[in-house]
């Protein structure tokens, strides 16, 4: 690659269940969307995982000894070093099947919103209180929707109550 030339954007995904996943082509989307007017050049592992894998890695790096969603691990790059790489996503298979059936969201859209939040925490969204949590919810909403993708976050009118 010449000094000049841009580095196509990777996505390395990696899938460490026996379960259907999206495809690539689905994530790489999903990825572009998020990033879209942020980045152009962009490295990106995604890789999916079982119950007992993100229950351990979430006991080690949060302290919190279950399973969740989806984990964020941004790159700390050495200041003077100017890389396209973003980081780590590792989003746990059977919780996004639970979740979905649960909240009653079309599986693949859930995956996508997944994906999308994972993705704004290694730009340094996050959702700690809950100024930080609606600004990370708006941006999620405003990138689902561009992909023609239902409001994760809505209210349920069956039941009268958020489904997010």
């Amino acid at each position: 690659m010449t000094p000049t030339s841009r580095a196509m954007p990777e996505l390395i995904l990696h899938s460490a269940v026996d379960a259907v996943i999206p495809s690539e082509a689905d994530f790489r989307r999903w990825v572009t969307a998020a990033l879209a007017g942020r980045r152009g050049d962009w490295e990106l592992g995604i890789r999916v995982v079982g119950a007992e894998e993100m229950q351990r890695l979430n006991r080690d790096y949060r302290g919190k000894d279950r399973p969740t969603n989806v984990l964020a691990f941004p790159v700390d790059l050495p200041d003077g070093v100017d890389l396209p790489l973003l980081g780590d996503l590792l989003i746990c298979a059977p919780v996004v099947a639970r979740e979905a059936a649960d909240q009653g969201k079309a599986e693949h859209q859930h995956w996508a919103h997944l994906t999308v939040h994972g993705v704004l925490h290694l730009l340094g969204f996050d959702h700690l209180d809950s100024v930080e949590a609606e600004a990370m919810e708006a941006e999620e909403r405003r990138v689902l929707a561009e992909m023609d993708i239902a409001d994760p976050y809505r209210s349920d009118p069956a039941a009268g109550e958020p489904i997010g």
